[in-house]
Protein backbone atom coordinates (compact mmCIF):
# COMPACT_ATOMS: atom_id res chain seq x y z
CA UNK A 1 0.00 0.00 0.00
CA UNK A 2 1.37 3.91 -0.36
CA UNK A 3 2.73 5.59 2.33
CA UNK A 4 1.28 8.51 4.12
CA UNK A 5 0.42 11.39 1.88
CA UNK A 6 -1.37 15.09 2.66
CA UNK A 7 -4.39 13.36 0.72
CA UNK A 8 -5.95 9.96 -0.37
CA UNK A 9 -2.95 8.79 -3.25
CA UNK A 10 -4.25 8.37 -6.31
CA UNK A 11 -1.95 7.78 -9.56
CA UNK A 12 -2.58 9.26 -13.39
CA UNK A 13 -2.79 7.27 -16.16
CA UNK A 14 -2.80 9.39 -19.47
CA UNK A 15 -3.61 8.35 -23.17
CA UNK A 16 -4.13 11.27 -25.93
CA UNK A 17 -7.77 10.98 -25.48
CA UNK A 18 -8.86 9.48 -22.53
CA UNK A 19 -7.18 9.88 -18.95
CA UNK A 20 -7.84 7.47 -15.31
CA UNK A 21 -7.42 8.74 -11.94
CA UNK A 22 -7.30 5.97 -9.64
CA UNK A 23 -7.25 5.45 -5.60
CA UNK A 24 -3.88 3.28 -4.79
CA UNK A 25 -5.56 2.20 -1.54
CA UNK A 26 -9.09 1.88 -2.60
CA UNK A 27 -9.62 -0.54 -5.74
CA UNK A 28 -12.69 -0.45 -7.16
CA UNK A 29 -12.73 4.04 -7.09
CA UNK A 30 -11.06 4.67 -10.55
CA UNK A 31 -12.65 7.18 -13.26
CA UNK A 32 -11.28 8.57 -16.16
CA UNK A 33 -12.13 11.97 -18.29
CA UNK A 34 -10.64 13.89 -21.20
CA UNK A 35 -7.34 15.00 -19.40
CA UNK A 36 -5.91 14.45 -16.05
CA UNK A 37 -8.17 17.38 -14.52
CA UNK A 38 -11.83 16.07 -15.22
CA UNK A 39 -10.63 12.44 -14.57
CA UNK A 40 -9.36 13.41 -10.84
CA UNK A 41 -12.62 15.52 -10.67
CA UNK A 42 -14.59 12.71 -11.87
CA UNK A 43 -12.99 10.72 -9.39
CA UNK A 44 -13.96 13.19 -6.20
CA UNK A 45 -17.74 13.19 -7.52
CA UNK A 46 -18.11 9.56 -7.14
CA UNK A 47 -16.16 9.33 -3.87
CA UNK A 48 -19.84 9.26 -2.29
CA UNK A 49 -20.81 6.16 -4.72
CA UNK A 50 -17.26 4.51 -3.40
CA UNK A 51 -18.37 5.23 -0.16
CA UNK A 52 -21.73 3.83 0.51
CA UNK A 53 -19.94 0.51 -1.42
CA UNK A 54 -17.54 0.11 1.35
CA UNK A 55 -19.29 1.21 4.22
CA UNK A 56 -20.29 -1.95 5.35
CA UNK A 57 -17.04 -3.59 5.46
CA UNK A 58 -16.01 -0.78 7.84
CA UNK A 59 -12.89 0.05 6.06
CA UNK A 60 -12.29 3.73 7.40
CA UNK A 61 -13.37 5.53 3.76
CA UNK A 62 -14.13 8.93 4.13
CA UNK A 63 -14.86 10.49 0.80
CA UNK A 64 -13.00 14.11 -0.07
CA UNK A 65 -15.03 17.29 -0.05
CA UNK A 66 -13.01 18.21 -3.58
CA UNK A 67 -9.72 17.43 -5.50
CA UNK A 68 -8.01 18.97 -2.70
CA UNK A 69 -8.21 15.69 -0.82
CA UNK A 70 -6.07 13.93 -3.32
CA UNK A 71 -2.28 13.53 -3.77
CA UNK A 72 -1.18 12.40 -7.18
CA UNK A 73 1.82 10.05 -6.53
CA UNK A 74 2.21 8.34 -10.07
CA UNK A 75 1.62 9.27 -13.27
CA UNK A 76 1.95 6.59 -16.06
CA UNK A 77 1.60 6.87 -19.58
CA UNK A 78 -1.72 5.25 -20.72
CA UNK A 79 -1.58 3.05 -24.07
CA UNK A 80 -4.29 1.28 -26.50
CA UNK A 81 -6.57 0.06 -23.08
CA UNK A 82 -6.41 3.47 -22.02
CA UNK A 83 -8.24 4.91 -25.14
CA UNK A 84 -10.52 1.69 -24.75
CA UNK A 85 -11.76 3.11 -22.05
CA UNK A 86 -9.91 0.43 -19.72
CA UNK A 87 -7.37 1.04 -17.37
CA UNK A 88 -4.72 -1.17 -18.56
CA UNK A 89 -1.56 0.30 -16.35
CA UNK A 90 0.30 -1.52 -13.51
CA UNK A 91 1.36 1.28 -11.11
CA UNK A 92 4.67 0.07 -9.23
CA UNK A 93 2.90 -0.77 -6.23
CA UNK A 94 0.87 -3.43 -7.63
CA UNK A 95 4.39 -5.62 -8.83
CA UNK A 96 5.24 -7.00 -6.17
CA UNK A 97 3.55 -9.99 -3.71
CA UNK A 98 0.09 -9.56 -2.12
CA UNK A 99 0.64 -10.00 2.16
CA UNK A 100 -1.92 -11.69 3.72
CA UNK A 101 -3.55 -8.56 5.64
CA UNK A 102 -3.86 -6.85 2.26
CA UNK A 103 -5.18 -9.92 0.46
CA UNK A 104 -7.93 -9.88 3.21
CA UNK A 105 -8.86 -6.27 2.92
CA UNK A 106 -9.08 -6.55 -1.33
CA UNK A 107 -11.19 -9.82 -0.55
CA UNK A 108 -13.42 -7.42 1.98
CA UNK A 109 -13.10 -4.65 -1.08
CA UNK A 110 -14.23 -7.40 -3.98
CA UNK A 111 -17.03 -8.56 -1.60
CA UNK A 112 -18.41 -4.72 -1.35
CA UNK A 113 -18.03 -4.62 -5.20
CA UNK A 114 -20.27 -7.51 -5.89
CA UNK A 115 -22.62 -6.82 -3.44
CA UNK A 116 -23.20 -3.59 -5.17
CA UNK A 117 -23.59 -5.25 -8.32
CA UNK A 118 -26.56 -7.76 -6.72
CA UNK A 119 -28.10 -5.02 -5.02
CA UNK A 120 -28.31 -2.86 -8.23
CA UNK A 121 -29.62 -6.08 -10.50
CA UNK A 122 -31.88 -7.08 -8.25
CA UNK A 123 -33.68 -3.68 -7.96
CA UNK A 124 -34.12 -2.85 -11.70
CA UNK A 125 -37.80 -3.23 -12.59
CA UNK A 126 -38.46 -3.35 -16.25
CA UNK A 127 -35.80 -2.76 -19.23
CA UNK A 128 -32.59 -0.45 -18.19
CA UNK A 129 -32.99 3.09 -19.97
CA UNK A 130 -31.00 3.13 -23.42
CA UNK A 131 -27.35 5.45 -23.12
CA UNK A 132 -26.90 8.73 -25.01
CA UNK A 133 -26.67 7.12 -28.32
CA UNK A 134 -29.83 4.96 -27.80
CA UNK A 135 -27.90 1.59 -27.52
CA UNK A 136 -26.61 -0.39 -23.96
CA UNK A 137 -26.79 -3.77 -23.50
CA UNK A 138 -29.91 -5.06 -21.47
CA UNK A 139 -29.45 -6.04 -17.34
CA UNK A 140 -28.48 -9.85 -18.71
CA UNK A 141 -25.70 -8.91 -20.81
CA UNK A 142 -24.37 -6.59 -18.80
CA UNK A 143 -24.33 -9.68 -15.77
CA UNK A 144 -22.59 -11.80 -18.46
CA UNK A 145 -20.20 -9.43 -19.45
CA UNK A 146 -19.13 -9.19 -16.13
CA UNK A 147 -18.98 -12.69 -15.33
CA UNK A 148 -17.13 -13.61 -18.77
CA UNK A 149 -14.57 -10.40 -18.17
CA UNK A 150 -13.80 -12.04 -14.73
CA UNK A 151 -12.84 -15.34 -16.41
CA UNK A 152 -10.19 -13.30 -18.22
CA UNK A 153 -8.64 -11.60 -15.29
CA UNK A 154 -8.33 -15.25 -13.84
CA UNK A 155 -6.68 -16.45 -17.16
CA UNK A 156 -4.47 -13.25 -16.72
CA UNK A 157 -2.94 -14.69 -13.53
CA UNK A 158 -2.27 -18.02 -15.64
CA UNK A 159 -5.51 -20.16 -14.80
CA UNK A 160 -6.37 -22.49 -17.30
CA UNK A 161 -9.71 -21.86 -19.31
CA UNK A 162 -11.43 -24.83 -17.74
CA UNK A 163 -10.65 -24.32 -14.64
CA UNK A 164 -13.38 -22.01 -13.35
CA UNK A 165 -17.07 -23.88 -12.89
CA UNK A 166 -19.82 -22.08 -14.53
CA UNK A 167 -21.13 -19.40 -11.79
CA UNK A 168 -17.86 -20.15 -9.51
CA UNK A 169 -15.74 -17.24 -10.69
CA UNK A 170 -16.32 -14.98 -7.67
CA UNK A 171 -14.92 -18.13 -5.46
CA UNK A 172 -12.17 -19.07 -8.33
CA UNK A 173 -10.80 -15.45 -7.59
CA UNK A 174 -11.03 -15.20 -4.23
CA UNK A 175 -8.98 -18.54 -4.21
CA UNK A 176 -6.69 -16.95 -6.59
CA UNK A 177 -6.15 -14.15 -4.70
CA UNK A 178 -5.28 -16.66 -1.47
CA UNK A 179 -3.44 -18.64 -2.87
CA UNK A 180 -0.81 -15.44 -4.57
CA UNK A 181 -0.39 -14.51 -0.65
CA UNK A 182 3.46 -13.59 -0.25
CA UNK A 183 4.49 -14.97 -3.29
CA UNK A 184 6.63 -12.92 -6.10
CA UNK A 185 4.28 -12.74 -9.04
CA UNK A 186 5.18 -14.16 -12.46
CA UNK A 187 4.44 -11.23 -15.14
CA UNK A 188 5.35 -13.42 -18.13
CA UNK A 189 3.67 -16.48 -19.15
CA UNK A 190 5.63 -19.41 -20.83
CA UNK A 191 4.65 -18.06 -24.25
CA UNK A 192 5.64 -14.75 -22.81
CA UNK A 193 2.26 -13.45 -22.61
CA UNK A 194 1.62 -10.64 -20.16
CA UNK A 195 0.49 -11.46 -16.62
CA UNK A 196 -1.54 -9.59 -13.85
CA UNK A 197 0.33 -9.47 -10.36
CA UNK A 198 -2.28 -9.48 -7.52
CA UNK A 199 -2.52 -5.99 -6.95
CA UNK A 200 -3.72 -5.05 -10.14
CA UNK A 201 -5.50 -7.97 -10.77
CA UNK A 202 -7.99 -7.09 -7.45
CA UNK A 203 -8.13 -3.27 -8.76
CA UNK A 204 -9.19 -4.19 -12.58
CA UNK A 205 -11.16 -6.85 -11.07
CA UNK A 206 -12.89 -4.02 -8.78
CA UNK A 207 -13.17 -1.61 -11.10
CA UNK A 208 -14.90 -2.94 -13.58
CA UNK A 209 -17.88 -4.88 -10.95
CA UNK A 210 -18.08 -1.30 -9.92
CA UNK A 211 -18.27 1.07 -13.23
CA UNK A 212 -20.83 -1.69 -14.37
CA UNK A 213 -22.82 -1.39 -11.30
CA UNK A 214 -22.77 1.69 -11.49
CA UNK A 215 -24.39 1.78 -15.37
CA UNK A 216 -27.09 -0.48 -14.13
CA UNK A 217 -27.96 2.51 -10.89
CA UNK A 218 -27.77 5.08 -13.50
CA UNK A 219 -29.73 3.21 -16.45
CA UNK A 220 -32.68 1.79 -13.95
CA UNK A 221 -32.83 5.47 -12.60
CA UNK A 222 -31.77 3.66 -9.22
Amino acid sequence: MAGRTQGIAVYVESGRKRTFASALDWPGWCRSGPDAEAALQTLVDYGPRYAAVVRSRRLGFTAPKDVGGLQVVQRIAGDASTEFGVPGAVPKGDRGPIGKAEAGRAARILGACWSTLDEAADSVRGPLAKGPRGGGRTLAKILAHVEEAEGAYLRALGLPEDAVPEGKGREAILSALGGMVDREPVLKGPRGGARWPAGYFVRRAAWHVLDHAWEIEDRSGG
